[in-house]
């Protein structure tokens, strides 16, 4: 997991951070994982990173990572590499 372009809240202005309130990144397009409100909800950052924040704070904290650890969760998900922390 990335600290975003800065690496920490005092970094470079504007710029995302681990952390950061999901309010503070304006005009992102989150995107649910599930309908009922639940869940979590990701957005693209301008520098092709993601966002992600719990749907049920959407004020809240979000993390921010590189679109290279998306893929590779996306994948290991597909893989069923996660499947044990569901069972």
């Amino acid at each position: 997991m990335t600290n975003g372009a800065t690496g920490t809240a005092g970094g470079a202005p504007g710029q995302p951070y681990n952390g950061i309130p999901a309010g503070q990144l304006a005009g992102l397009r989150w995107q649910a994982t599930t309908t009922d409100g639940t869940g979590v909800e990701m957005a693209r950052l301008p520098d092709g990173g993601v966002a992600v924040r719990n749907a049920s704070d959407p004020e809240g904290p979000a993390l921010i990572y590189t679109k290279a650890e998306i893929e590779a969760l996306i994948g290991g998900a597909a893989d069923g590499d996660f499947d044990d922390l569901l069972s």
